[in-house]
């Protein structure tokens, strides 16, 4: 079997290539650094996430993706490429089979795209699987049973929730809301609230750190370090989880909304079944403090943050890509 064959999980904020039998090979940021001089990309991933918000003039640091979705085409195939060569090795006789997971709620022409990107980026066949689907896959959820099952899968662009039965779609719903509107929230409200301007990679680190989608009982704090708006000076304040919690309310807002949507659209019997079994979170942003417990007590139905959450959705495709046959017919988006 000489053909090769991937599964990428094509993130807003990361991106994750995973390989049959070896698994999640590349895990790194969808960031690419381009000169603007003589437009040629200078790096990729890790590489060009440590020049955000710190390149000159000359070079820029741009994520090509924007709400799941290709927002730059030539450096999206350009990222493509380097990610597919890294996994595979530079010298290939063959030209690999790629499955992308895309956002469900995206139109036939951004799915065009990155089929059309991906080919461009050295790829034999391009195969494209709904996002919830290949989380839902990739958290041991089976899909092909008569029987309901919910997934939430919340990535750094979009936050997605389908109830899926007998593997094809029942209910499905899709916000634009994920872990970067989350980031850009805080770096607002800490900005209103301490007068302190702060990079994304600030706000993106108080998120892990003392993020949480419930008040806690014991505060986290966390020390900050920006530019005053005031004088323009550096300055440190402390932050906390309070803080995050308040300011990113609208947001957890919108995901909720979307998750009761999806549960109001679902049939009597299905909707049983997932009272009995409860929702489950992918998804890198639900990693997010207590967002379980927030979606349990909001919508009446238990939820839990399923296993290796972050890498749910990359595991999805490889395990779908490894059996396309079984998949093909009620899987597969269509372009």
């Amino acid at each position: 079997m000489f053909i090769k064959r991937i599964g990428i999980d094509l993130g807003t904020t990361y991106t994750l290539v995973h390989l049959p039998k070896r698994g999640i090979v590349i895990n790194e940021p969808s960031v690419v650094a381009i000169s603007l001089t003589d437009h040629k990309i200078l790096a990729v991933g890790n590489e060009a996430k440590e020049m955000v918000g710190r390149t000159p003039e000359t070079i820029v640091a741009i994520k090509p993706l924007k709400d799941g979705v290709i927002a730059d085409y030539r450096t999206t195939e350009a990222m493509l490429r380097y990610f597919v060569n890294k996994a595979l090795g530079g010298v290939r006789l063959f030209r690999p089979e790629v499955m992308i997971a895309v956002p469900a709620g995206i139109t036939s022409t951004e799915r065009r795209a990155v089929t059309d990107a991906t080919i461009a980026a050295g790829a034999r066949a391009a195969y494209i699987i709904k996002e919830p689907v290949a989380a839902a896959i990739g958290a041991d959820i089976p899909i092909g049973s008569a029987s309901g099952h919910m997934i939430i899968d919340i990535g750094g662009g979009t936050a997605e929730m389908a109830v899926i039965s007998l593997g094809g779609i029942v209910a499905i719903n899709s916000v634009r809301v994920g872990g970067v509107k989350f980031d850009a929230a805080i770096a607002n409200y800490i900005r209103k609230k301490y007068n302190l301007a702060i990079g994304e990679r600030t706000s993106e680190e108080v998120k892990i750190n003392i993020g949480s989608a419930l008040y806690l009982e014991d505060k986290l704090t966390m020390e900050v370090k920006g530019r005053d708006i005031v004088s323009g000076l550096p300055r440190i304040v402390t932050v906390t989880s309070d803080d995050v919690t308040d300011a990113i309310q609208n947001e957890l807002e919108e995901i909720v909304a979307a998750a009761k949507h999806v549960l109001q659209a679902t049939p009597p019997e299905l909707a049983a079944d997932i009272m009995d079994k409860g929702m489950v979170l992918a998804g890198g942003s639900s990693l997010l403090r207590n967002i379980d417990q927030l979606m349990s007590r909001t919508t009446g139905v238990p939820a839990y943050v399923a296993d290796e959450a972050l890498f749910c959705v990359a595991k999805g495709t490889g395990i779908a890509l490894d059996n396309l046959s079984s998949y093909k017919r009620s899987i597969l988006a269509t372009n």
